[in-house]
């Protein structure tokens, strides 16, 4: 069977709008929802939420492709890039900081045109440690670009690309596409969501790049959507697509197979509904961690302060098992007494619920 880019109507991609009519209205009604959310946040928590959206979307992205990275590292990439620290954090990981300044980079210039130097220097944020492929340049290997799983020998072949050689007249094809189809553009594609489905399938079966399409498909994906909406977009979609990954795959690799795409943009949409759900469920415990602060001003200690801290790092998922006096005491470096009685301390003024008894007792906050 031959894939999209082998069949004739490539890259003429068709869907069925009756058929996708609903979901894109529950998504333009959601995102109206979290535009006015913002609107109403104070300036400092506005920043945050965009910080840890951007934080979260980098980490999550590189998770998808089984790269795993500190948050701190993560954050502080994204905090220097932004001019936000008085003096710039040290990064670890190059990596960490590539990925941490493409979020940054797709947020700050979302409105701009693509082009091909854009997306080179997109690769060479995400790759800059990389000495054995070639960074900030389309692919030129003459061997098969394919998307492989299974065990080596026993390989199974998910997809291949366009041949090397056909790169870059197939990317100045996809770059002119999506400038067209941005908003005011000849070929405007008025619904955000489509665009950006499009744009992440369409650039993936092309892979372009010798490593980092799933990282760069996803940012386009963003950019398209911010577009579409006027603004940087304060949700994760990767995030939602590493939670379930197989789905994610299995989604794309049957898309790659025909150019009448409407089952894509169902999964895609599906996926943008539950990236909005969790945004909102983000705003709001910004909003409770916020007032938890307020509502507790002049009664933490800096010991409860630093741990609580640590607990709310975790975002809205919370912090796993809850905290206990073994891990207070291995946070803020104190003795065991001590972490008794600041735990009761928090118990007693509301801050902290107690579950459980004896060595099985943890703590949980209360927003």
């Amino acid at each position: 069977m031959k894939y999209n880019w082998q069949q004739k109507d490539w890259p003429l991609f068709s869907y069925d709008d009756v058929k996708l009519e609903d979901k894109l209205y529950r998504i333009a009604s959601h995102m109206g929802r979290l535009s006015g959310a913002m609107k109403m946040l104070p300036e400092n928590t506005k920043m945050e939420v965009l910080i840890d959206t951007m934080v979260s979307e980098a980490i999550k992205t590189s998770e998808i492709e089984g790269e795993f990275f500190s948050r701190q590292d993560v954050k502080s990439s994204i905090r220097n890039k932004l001019g936000l620290n008085t003096k710039s954090e040290h990064v670890h990981n190059l990596s960490a900081r590539g990925v941490g300044e493409l979020m940054v980079a797709v947020h700050t210039h979302f409105a701009e045109p693509l082009s091909e130097k854009m997306l080179f220097d997109w690769h060479r944020l995400l790759l800059q440690e990389s000495r054995s492929i070639a960074v900030g340049e389309w692919r030129t290997h003459e061997e098969p670009m394919q998307v492989l799983s299974g065990a080596l020998g026993k390989e199974r072949v998910h997809f291949e690309a366009p041949a090397s050689k056909n790169v870059p007249e197939e990317m100045s094809q996809f770059i002119l596409w999506f400038n067209e189809t941005a908003p005011g553009g000849k070929r405007e594609i008025k619904k955000a969501p489509i665009r950006a489905g499009i744009a992440h399938l369409y650039f993936e079966s092309i892979h372009p790049f010798e490593d980092g399409n799933g990282r760069i498909g996803r940012a386009l994906s963003e950019m398209a959507l911010a577009q579409g909406i006027g603004h940087p977009v304060l949700m994760s979609l990767s995030a939602t697509i590493e939670a379930n990954k197989k789905d994610y795959y299995s989604a794309l690799e049957k898309a790659q197979y025909q150019n009448e795409i409407t089952p894509w943009l169902n999964y895609f949409s599906d996926t943008l509904y539950k990236a909005q759900q969790a945004a909102e469920d983000h705003i709001d415990f910004i909003l409770g961690k916020t007032n938890f602060f307020h509502s507790f001003k002049g009664q933490l200690n800096a010991r409860q302060h630093t741990a609580i801290q640590r607990m709310l790092e975790e975002g809205p998922q919370g912090f796993k098992g809850g905290m206990s006096a073994r891990k207070y005491i291995a946070i803020t470096k104190t003795s065991k007494a001590t972490a008794t009685r600041d735990l009761q301390h928090l118990v007693e003024i509301g801050a902290f619920k107690l579950i459980g008894a004896g060595r099985s007792a943890r703590y949980d906050i209360v927003l």
